[in-house]
Protein backbone atom coordinates (compact mmCIF):
# COMPACT_ATOMS: atom_id res chain seq x y z
CA UNK A 1 0.00 0.00 0.00
CA UNK A 2 1.44 3.41 -1.03
CA UNK A 3 1.96 5.92 1.65
CA UNK A 4 -0.44 8.35 2.40
CA UNK A 5 1.01 11.79 0.55
CA UNK A 6 0.08 13.90 3.95
CA UNK A 7 2.31 11.28 5.87
CA UNK A 8 6.23 12.48 6.91
CA UNK A 9 8.76 10.29 7.21
CA UNK A 10 7.91 8.77 10.45
CA UNK A 11 4.57 8.18 9.29
CA UNK A 12 2.98 10.61 11.04
CA UNK A 13 -0.28 12.89 9.81
CA UNK A 14 0.68 16.42 9.90
CA UNK A 15 -1.57 18.60 11.86
CA UNK A 16 -2.30 20.90 9.24
CA UNK A 17 -0.98 21.74 5.79
CA UNK A 18 0.07 25.42 3.94
CA UNK A 19 -0.70 24.73 0.29
CA UNK A 20 1.76 27.00 -1.58
CA UNK A 21 0.16 29.72 -3.85
CA UNK A 22 2.72 31.58 -6.06
CA UNK A 23 2.42 35.15 -5.04
CA UNK A 24 1.02 37.21 -7.71
CA UNK A 25 2.82 39.30 -10.13
CA UNK A 26 0.46 42.64 -9.34
CA UNK A 27 1.56 42.16 -5.57
CA UNK A 28 4.90 41.94 -6.14
CA UNK A 29 4.91 44.81 -8.42
CA UNK A 30 2.83 46.98 -5.45
CA UNK A 31 5.17 45.55 -3.44
CA UNK A 32 8.46 47.20 -5.20
CA UNK A 33 6.31 50.78 -5.57
CA UNK A 34 6.13 50.52 -1.87
CA UNK A 35 9.65 50.12 -1.47
CA UNK A 36 10.73 52.45 -3.28
CA UNK A 37 8.41 55.49 -1.97
CA UNK A 38 9.48 54.57 1.92
CA UNK A 39 13.29 54.59 0.20
CA UNK A 40 12.72 57.58 -1.63
CA UNK A 41 11.04 59.37 1.59
CA UNK A 42 13.61 58.07 3.40
CA UNK A 43 16.45 60.11 0.96
CA UNK A 44 14.43 63.32 0.95
CA UNK A 45 14.70 62.72 5.35
CA UNK A 46 18.81 62.34 5.05
CA UNK A 47 19.05 65.11 2.80
CA UNK A 48 17.00 67.44 5.08
CA UNK A 49 18.86 66.32 7.70
CA UNK A 50 21.92 67.05 6.40
CA UNK A 51 20.45 70.50 5.25
CA UNK A 52 19.69 71.29 8.54
CA UNK A 53 22.46 70.59 10.18
CA UNK A 54 24.70 72.57 7.91
CA UNK A 55 22.87 75.46 9.06
CA UNK A 56 22.91 74.39 12.48
CA UNK A 57 26.82 74.26 12.37
CA UNK A 58 27.33 77.92 10.57
CA UNK A 59 24.59 79.53 13.04
CA UNK A 60 27.16 77.52 16.12
CA UNK A 61 30.11 78.83 14.06
CA UNK A 62 29.11 82.59 13.66
CA UNK A 63 31.52 84.72 15.19
CA UNK A 64 30.85 88.33 16.08
CA UNK A 65 32.55 91.47 15.61
CA UNK A 66 31.80 94.92 16.62
CA UNK A 67 32.86 98.79 15.82
CA UNK A 68 32.65 102.08 14.08
CA UNK A 69 32.11 101.97 10.60
CA UNK A 70 34.27 104.58 8.88
CA UNK A 71 33.92 104.07 5.59
CA UNK A 72 31.13 103.17 2.62
CA UNK A 73 32.53 101.77 -0.42
CA UNK A 74 29.21 101.05 -2.04
CA UNK A 75 25.90 99.47 -1.38
CA UNK A 76 26.77 95.99 0.37
CA UNK A 77 30.28 97.22 1.38
CA UNK A 78 31.97 98.97 5.05
CA UNK A 79 35.22 99.11 7.01
CA UNK A 80 34.91 99.34 10.41
CA UNK A 81 37.53 99.54 13.40
CA UNK A 82 37.36 97.90 16.52
CA UNK A 83 38.03 98.97 20.01
CA UNK A 84 41.96 97.27 19.27
CA UNK A 85 42.06 100.35 16.35
CA UNK A 86 42.36 97.15 13.57
CA UNK A 87 40.47 97.90 10.85
CA UNK A 88 37.88 95.01 8.77
CA UNK A 89 36.37 95.31 5.79
CA UNK A 90 32.60 93.98 5.74
CA UNK A 91 30.89 92.55 2.85
CA UNK A 92 27.18 92.91 3.66
CA UNK A 93 25.86 88.92 3.46
CA UNK A 94 23.13 87.54 1.72
CA UNK A 95 22.46 90.71 -0.30
CA UNK A 96 24.29 92.53 -3.95
CA UNK A 97 24.10 96.25 -4.30
CA UNK A 98 24.07 97.98 -7.41
CA UNK A 99 27.78 98.32 -8.84
CA UNK A 100 28.49 102.68 -8.96
CA UNK A 101 28.30 102.68 -12.40
CA UNK A 102 24.56 101.07 -12.29
CA UNK A 103 21.70 102.93 -11.91
CA UNK A 104 20.68 103.49 -7.95
CA UNK A 105 24.63 102.38 -7.70
CA UNK A 106 25.11 106.00 -5.77
CA UNK A 107 21.95 105.96 -4.20
CA UNK A 108 22.62 102.84 -2.89
CA UNK A 109 25.87 103.60 -1.27
CA UNK A 110 24.04 107.03 0.43
CA UNK A 111 21.50 105.10 2.01
CA UNK A 112 24.29 102.94 3.65
CA UNK A 113 25.87 105.10 4.58
CA UNK A 114 22.78 107.39 6.23
CA UNK A 115 21.93 104.00 8.56
CA UNK A 116 25.72 103.67 9.74
CA UNK A 117 28.60 105.76 8.82
CA UNK A 118 30.25 106.81 12.41
CA UNK A 119 27.75 104.12 14.23
CA UNK A 120 28.46 101.60 16.19
CA UNK A 121 27.59 98.29 14.56
CA UNK A 122 27.45 94.45 15.18
CA UNK A 123 28.81 91.96 13.45
CA UNK A 124 27.81 88.34 13.07
CA UNK A 125 30.03 86.38 10.08
CA UNK A 126 31.34 83.19 9.32
CA UNK A 127 33.28 82.90 6.56
CA UNK A 128 35.25 85.16 4.62
CA UNK A 129 35.99 85.84 0.87
CA UNK A 130 39.10 85.73 -1.42
CA UNK A 131 39.41 89.08 -0.97
CA UNK A 132 39.54 88.82 2.84
CA UNK A 133 36.18 90.68 3.25
CA UNK A 134 34.28 89.35 6.63
CA UNK A 135 31.00 88.11 5.46
CA UNK A 136 28.73 89.20 7.47
CA UNK A 137 25.45 90.02 9.01
CA UNK A 138 25.23 93.82 9.96
CA UNK A 139 23.00 94.95 13.02
CA UNK A 140 22.44 98.65 13.78
CA UNK A 141 20.87 97.83 17.86
CA UNK A 142 18.39 95.62 16.44
CA UNK A 143 18.11 96.06 12.83
CA UNK A 144 18.95 93.68 10.53
CA UNK A 145 20.72 96.43 7.90
CA UNK A 146 21.57 93.47 5.10
CA UNK A 147 17.98 92.76 4.98
CA UNK A 148 16.61 96.80 5.45
CA UNK A 149 18.60 97.61 2.18
CA UNK A 150 16.16 95.20 0.72
CA UNK A 151 13.55 96.58 1.99
CA UNK A 152 14.00 99.69 0.70
CA UNK A 153 14.85 98.45 -3.24
CA UNK A 154 18.61 99.23 -2.51
CA UNK A 155 19.83 95.79 -3.05
CA UNK A 156 19.01 92.45 -4.91
CA UNK A 157 19.13 89.29 -2.25
CA UNK A 158 21.47 87.26 -3.80
CA UNK A 159 20.24 84.12 -3.89
CA UNK A 160 23.41 82.73 -5.54
CA UNK A 161 24.76 82.11 -1.66
CA UNK A 162 21.23 81.54 -0.53
CA UNK A 163 22.46 78.42 0.65
CA UNK A 164 24.59 79.84 3.26
CA UNK A 165 21.79 81.96 4.82
CA UNK A 166 19.86 80.80 7.51
CA UNK A 167 16.17 79.31 6.66
CA UNK A 168 14.90 82.43 8.29
CA UNK A 169 16.96 84.67 6.81
CA UNK A 170 16.72 82.98 3.24
CA UNK A 171 12.90 83.29 3.73
CA UNK A 172 12.58 86.67 4.71
CA UNK A 173 15.07 88.35 2.71
CA UNK A 174 13.40 86.72 -0.71
CA UNK A 175 9.81 88.12 0.56
CA UNK A 176 11.44 91.61 1.19
CA UNK A 177 12.76 91.50 -2.24
CA UNK A 178 9.10 90.29 -3.33
CA UNK A 179 7.85 93.62 -1.52
CA UNK A 180 10.02 95.88 -2.69
CA UNK A 181 9.75 94.89 -6.83
CA UNK A 182 5.81 94.56 -6.17
CA UNK A 183 5.82 98.24 -4.61
CA UNK A 184 8.37 99.42 -6.86
CA UNK A 185 10.83 100.57 -3.99
CA UNK A 186 14.13 102.09 -5.38
CA UNK A 187 16.11 100.06 -8.18
CA UNK A 188 12.71 98.59 -8.89
CA UNK A 189 11.06 102.02 -10.11
CA UNK A 190 13.04 100.69 -13.44
CA UNK A 191 11.09 98.49 -15.89
CA UNK A 192 13.91 96.07 -16.25
CA UNK A 193 16.84 96.57 -13.64
CA UNK A 194 20.29 94.82 -14.43
CA UNK A 195 20.94 92.57 -11.55
CA UNK A 196 24.79 93.37 -10.51
CA UNK A 197 26.45 89.58 -10.78
CA UNK A 198 25.02 90.37 -14.82
CA UNK A 199 26.71 94.21 -14.96
CA UNK A 200 29.76 92.77 -13.57
CA UNK A 201 29.95 89.72 -16.25
CA UNK A 202 29.51 91.97 -19.16
CA UNK A 203 31.59 95.03 -18.48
Amino acid sequence: MPPNEHENIFGEQPIFTVPYKPINKLVRIRSAQSISRITGKFRLTIRLLLALGCIAANASNAATLMGEVIEITDGDTITLIDSSRIQHKIRLAGIDAPEKRQAFGEKSKQQLADLVFRREVLIEWSKSDRYGRIIGKVFLGNKDVNLTQITSGMAWHYKRYANEQSMTDRGSYAQAEEEAKLKRRGLWKDQNPTPPWDFRHHR
